[in-house]
């Protein structure tokens, strides 16, 4: 993700500073002066010896000076002429990251207000609230996929060195639930889900939500960067050109993911073409929506794939129903990113995970698109017991991953397309983790980087044999650790190891037959054992 959040204003110096340019009342050494009225500018000030500025206009009546220091934008004041005074005044971080700041609706849009965010949250949590057994654990691992959302407030106020260290308590529960629930059979062992309310009305209120979502992107979402991207480079695919090194200047750092992060997006850039700007940008919101019901499809199978007969198909009812309802579903589909690619690839990965080859190739598509599924190489390798099964999955992953990256390397080259995306991810810097934040943590952060990449490999051998379910529980563990090793971290990577969390936790459970007494549940098909048909 890059800086910006949406189309960029006009920014133009004007050809006199003391004329005021067209459709302009005051000059820019006018802006000036009324930016310099700004107490929160003359405090950032102080902090520099030297500073220079200029003023440029940004809109009709609108100005932006500017600050720098020691070559740096150091701070930033907007002048509304309309008002004769600072009506924006940014320092920090939120002078080089628009995302910083706080700006209402910049991500989703509608989705942020309350009356949307709240019923989503009681959606995903009241139906699975058990009341005779309050002290549940399930009721506090939903409770804490919910609690992101305090982060998240602060976020959308600007309080972004509150709201990203509350972000670490929340990942570091669901890393440890994760562990326990692969790893300690007292925490895997069967429990009886009895909803609210019976499981065909869940699925009854899934088709509602998935028109309610839809209405909400089409009526009231954006495009952010990342969707911006995804088109840009479909067309670019399209078109001939090369993809990498060739993105245009209003969102130049666009081609820092892997190809398929592009390919997916070229039937949608096909049949609604790109206009050449950042506009409502229609493919990126039928891209977006077709990630979206895929995964919920690929849930429903997931269901399926634990249990068979109606059991299967109930569980897969709650994994999707869970989905649609949980907010960062949502907040990811309005802000029409690629983020719920990543989720869907690794949802089939799992559904077609007896399949050693679809195994692989699923999850080489998943680390061609966003890096980070790249780290679940070593579970999935390990999930073949045999040694020619084993083979067969690296295999398909090394072939598919050769087919997908040589065609948009053969022009630019290897180094190129390494500096692009890897290289320019790993050499970021980011206001948007406490690594970013406080310089004084690297080492730290080394030693949680160190530690991520530790569990990725030990996964692969501990334990020997693994259930579905434990290949669900570890693949979350692996993500979510490698998300608090992460430089940039967003609310959008949350779906990235949600899906795998769900079936996790929902897997383990019974669900009531049309009887009403529990069926199919962690006995027959998780976390205890180990039972695979023979993978091929």
């Amino acid at each position: 993700m890059s800086q910006a959040v949406g189309a960029g204003e006009t920014v133009t110096r004007p050809a006199s500073q003391t004329r005021p340019p067209r459709a302009h009342d005051l000059s820019a050494r006018e802006a000036i002066s009324i930016a310099a009225r700004s107490a929160k500018l003359r405090e950032e000030l102080a902090r520099h010896q030297r500073h220079t500025r200029e003023a440029f206009t940004v809109g009709p009546r609108r100005w932006r000076v500017s600050y720098y220091a020691g070559g740096d934008e150091v701070a930033q004041v907007v002048v509304d002429e309309s008002e004769s005074e600072p009506v924006e005044v940014w320092t920090g971080p939120q002078v080089a990251w628009e995302m910083a700041r706080g700006s209402p609706g910049a991500f989703g849009r509608r989705v942020n207000a309350p009356y949307i965010w709240i019923p989503l949250m009681v959606a995903f949590l009241v139906p699975f609230v058990d009341w005779r057994r309050p002290l549940r654990l399930l009721h506090l691992d939903l409770v804490v996929l919910l609690s992101f959302s305090v982060s998240h407030l602060f976020f959308n106020r600007g309080e972004i060195f509150t709201s990203v260290p509350l972000v670490y308590p929340v990942l570091g529960y669901l890393l440890a639930r994760m562990l326990l629930l692969s790893y300690v059979r007292r925490f895997r062992s069967p429990e009886s889900l009895r909803p609210l309310v019976p499981v065909a009305f869940l699925g009854t209120a899934l088709v509602f939500l998935i028109g309610f979502r839809l209405g909400l992107n089409l009526t009231s979402s954006n495009v952010i960067d990342v969707g911006y991207s995804g088109v840009i480079g479909a067309d670019l695919l399209t078109s001939g050109e090369g993809l990498y090194g060739n993105f245009p200047g209003d969102n130049a750092a666009g081609d820092t993911y892997g190809p398929v992060s592009y390919y997916a997006y070229v039937p949608f850039e096909l049949a609604l073409p790109w206009s050449g700007s950042w506009d409502g940008l229609p493919a990126a919101h039928a891209a977006a929506i077709f990630f979206d019901l895929a995964t919920i499809l690929g849930l429903l199978l997931a269901g399926r794939r634990l249990r068979e007969g109606g059991p299967g198909k109930d569980l897969g009812v709650v994994l999707a129903y869970a989905w649609a309802a949980y907010p960062y579903t949502t907040f990811v589909l309005n802000s029409n990113a690629n983020d719920s690619l990543v989720a869907m690839l690794l949802v089939y990965a799992f559904v077609f995970s007896q399949s050693s080859r679809l195994r692989g190739a699923l999850l080489v598509l998943a680390g061609a698109a966003k890096f980070a599924p790249l780290a679940l190489f070593p579970l999935f390798l390990g999930y073949s017991r045999r040694p020619r099964t084993a083979l067969r999955f690296a295999g398909s992953f090394a072939l598919v991953g050769i087919l997908v990256v040589l065609p948009v390397a053969l022009g630019p080259g290897l180094e190129t397309v390494w500096d692009r995306t890897v290289g320019f991810q790993l050499g970021r810097d980011s206001p948007f983790s406490i690594w970013g934040q406080e310089e004084w943590l690297e080492p730290f952060q080394v030693a949680v980087k160190g530690l991520a990449i530790g569990l990725a490999v030990a996964v692969a051998f501990v334990p020997r044999e693994k259930s579905p379910l434990q290949l669900a529980a570890l693949g979350a563990a692996v993500l979510i650790a490698l998300e608090l090793a992460l430089t940039h971290w967003f609310y959008l990577y949350i779906v990235w190891f949600l899906p795998f969390v769900l079936i996790a936790l929902f897997g383990r459970e019974r669900l009531p037959d049309a009887a009403g007494a529990p069926s199919g549940g962690a006995d027959d098909h998780g976390l205890d054992r180990a039972r695979e048909p023979a993978l091929v």
